[in-house]
């Protein structure tokens, strides 16, 4: 992985950890290309966490609207900037106890911000996309809930890999092992872990054994079909 994504980084833009804060609870079920256009526009007229407090939800929605749930993505950023200022001074708080409690700040959330805006390594994210490939290289069960996926995770990989990997994984699930259509049959690093390759080269075998299976039936109908009965003798009358 490393080799193959040796620049993978946060693809939110973001210049602080209130930004990148932001960002996080924008992206939940939103793609981090359709937030990054959204946030020059948004932080340009809230560029502090007092801006953000100080203004109601509804000012904040016109420059979220193009976001999925704007609406409760409005509140929650209001709401957290609000507690970052009456509670911890202006300033995005350090650890994950603390980040919890901000509104919209789940522990994907905290993880983001405290891995990339820190360099903090308190847990492992775990997307859409590294929750995917947990399961289709073998990293965690097929039934495994998100926060199980991330304690395998935990368990597998050294601490300070923890961020760098959640973003090649990332990373990969974007570009390559996708949850429809990807390249799982052509990518070297798939054929050799996921599921899904394998899954993709299967068919033809099996479609070979179907073909096989199918013969002696065929066999078996057509000489049906051509024998006949014969005919009962009948009897000549006395």
């Amino acid at each position: 992985m490393r080799e193959r994504y040796p620049d993978a980084r946060c693809e939110l833009v973001y210049n602080n950890p209130r930004e990148l804060l932001v960002a996080t609870i924008l992206s939940a079920q939103t793609t981090d290309v359709a937030v990054n256009k959204a946030t020059p526009a948004l932080f340009a007229r809230f560029p502090t966490a007092q801006a953000f407090a100080d203004a109601s939800p509804e000012d904040i929605e016109p420059y979220v609207r193009t976001l999925g749930f704007f609406r409760n993505k409005a509140v929650s950023i209001q709401s957290a900037m609000r507690d970052v200022v009456e509670r911890f001074g202006g300033e995005v708080p350090r650890t994950m106890d603390e980040l919890l409690t901000l509104r919209g700040a789940a522990r994907k959330t905290a993880n983001v911000v405290l891995g990339n805006a820190f360099g903090v390594n308190v847990g492992f994210v775990v997307d859409t996309h590294i929750e995917r490939l947990s399961k289709r290289f073998g990293l965690a069960p097929e039934d495994a809930t998100v926060a199980m996926v991330e304690r395998r995770l935990m368990a597998l990989i050294p601490r300070d890999a923890w961020t760098d990997l959640s973003h090649m994984l990332i990373w990969h699930g974007r570009r390559v092992c996708k949850a429809r259509n990807g390249l799982c049959a052509e990518d070297a690093i798939c054929k050799a872990y996921c599921s899904n390759a394998r899954a993709a080269a299967s068919p033809a075998r099996a479609s070979t054994k179907s073909a096989a299976a199918k013969k002696p039936a065929k066999k078996k109908a057509a000489k049906k079909r051509t024998k006949r009965k014969t005919p009962a003798t009948r009897r000549k009358a006395p």
